[in-house]
């Protein structure tokens, strides 16, 4: 019996632990999608105890607590720190075969140097020591990330954020670590929303512009682009529970923004007619500027109405959706195609049942000028464990180039989550060490470098910078 999580944690054969140890274990981290925030990195405020580092904010380990039975007070309630590490103690041992298990034994080992399990019987002391870890310092934002060998932090930015945080960060330069925010534009785009109106005056205060109508809508837009730009902006990003696509005109989306402003209720016909012009416009942006443009699909959204308006939204009642999203998608990207001006494209999907039809679909648009030009993101949410990353992969492999994948990405509100790469990385190299095994591929030494090197960090950094 192998030691639990030992040296050789997830890797089955010796092929896999060398190019483990020797190309991925490493190699900086590129963290081209995640919901850090850019305030906290500069505060740089230091930690008071490992239920504030570890449990605030991580709606995954939240669901597990949910799941054990343990009342809302313990999770995102007033109970203090002590008691809500008491209580995610107490459920972990009940997380067989759940990656929360490994993540956690991963980051209590790599940022603590605890290698006990953690259960109810050893929280206490556990507890102890981990906080005296924190109070002997290293445990601010800065100093995890550094530590952690972060290379780039891309945060999920609203158009109208002020970016105030990423400008000081950029002007006082004390980071080794690149962070940039992307632009996400989802409410912009949401104008079925009852406060659709209010967000409009919110952009027009943050782009210094009057929006009144849809073309106003547009230069509002693009002048927020031109201030994340400036900030370092690298990538666009959108979460949809299905991408939309029903044609219509500039004219349709004028008529629909007005009644929306005006308070006029909208129909899904029309939402979607909006969503499309506006979402067209965006891409044929995104080509201009060179920017990548994430589509983020298939999560439904707070879907306990009554827990969401007592604790919030991006609490923990989301889950994988189940919408057809092969034509919509084919025909987003067609349509910008048509015109040469699809942008660099990272398709994510929560549901695996489309791996295959994400995965086939990058293949459509390939430009032949820019390697891996449209992405099969990486396994992402509810498919971030083993099966989910062995899958995505094995599908990557069979209907496109699995060595030009810009891989793992935390999509995380925790500065403590970058073990997870680690976790990813074992699980590449076990994967690509077990066809070298097998014979499936050669065990040329040049090549498995350059595959393994890229995909851990070199290919999303050469996808993104050029």
């Amino acid at each position: 019996m192998k030691q639990f999580m030992g040296k050789d944690f997830m890797l089955s054969n010796s092929t896999a632990v060398r190019l483990f140890e020797t190309y991925a274990k490493n190699q900086p981290i590129f963290d081209y999608h995640c919901h850090l925030s850019a305030k906290e990195i500069y505060e740089n405020k230091p930690f008071s105890n490992i239920a504030e580092a570890w449990l605030g904010g991580d709606h995954y380990k939240w669901r597990l607590m949910r799941a054990n039975g343990v009342p809302e007070k313990y999770i995102t309630g007033d109970a203090n720190g002590w008691e809500k590490f008491k209580a995610y103690a107490e459920t972990l041992p009940y997380a067989v075969g759940n990656p929360l298990y490994h993540w956690s034994h991963l980051e209590l080992q790599r940022y603590f140097g605890i290698t006990q399990v953690l259960n109810s019987n050893n929280a206490q002391a556990i507890w102890e020591k981990a906080n005296a870890v924190i109070q002997n310092g290293g445990f601010t934002p800065q100093e995890l990330i550094a530590r952690s060998n972060v290379f780039a932090i891309v945060t999920t930015e609203d158009p109208a954020d002020s970016l105030d945080y990423h400008i000081l960060l950029q002007k006082e330069n004390k980071l080794q670590t690149r962070i940039s925010p992307a632009f996400r534009p989802d409410r912009a785009l949401s104008v079925e929303a009852a406060d659709y109106s209010d967000y409009m005056k919110t952009l027009s205060h943050a782009a210094r512009l009057p929006v009144f109508n849809y073309s106003e809508l547009e230069q509002a837009l693009k002048k927020r682009m031109d201030d994340f730009s400036a900030c370092g902006c690298m990538a666009s990003d959108h979460g949809f529970e299905f991408v939309p696509f029903t044609q219509a005109t500039p004219e349709d989306a004028q008529r629909i923004f007005a009644d929306a402003v005006a308070g006029v209720p909208i129909s899904a016909e029309d939402a979607e007619k909006f969503k499309t012009v506006l979402m067209l416009f965006l891409g044929r942006q995104y080509s201009r500027r060179g920017w990548a443009m994430e589509l983020h699909m298939g999560a439904m959204r707070s879907c306990n109405s009554r827990m969401v308006s007592q604790i919030g939204a991006n609490t923990g009642y989301d889950s994988v959706a189940d919408h057809a999203q092969a034509h919509n998608v084919a025909a987003l990207l067609n349509e910008l195609d048509k015109t040469k001006q699809c942008p660099k494209t990272i398709l994510f999907t929560l549901n695996p049942a489309d791996n295959y039809v994400l995965g086939s679909m990058t293949g459509n648009f390939q430009d032949g000028q820019i390697p891996g030009k449209i992405q099969f993101g990486t396994a992402w949410w509810f498919q971030d464990h083993r099966d989910g990353m062995e899958e995505q992969m094995r599908v990557l492999a069979n209907t496109g180039l699995l060595g030009r994948f810009i891989g793992m990405l935390t999509d995380s509100r925790s500065f403590l989550s970058y073990p997870r790469h680690e976790y990813f990385r074992r699980i590449l190299c076990n994967l690509v060490g077990g066809w070298v095994e097998n014979g499936e591929f050669p065990g040329d030494e040049e090549t498995l470098k350059t595959i393994i090197e890229g995909i851990c960090f070199k290919n999303v950094r050469n996808y993104l910078e050029k």
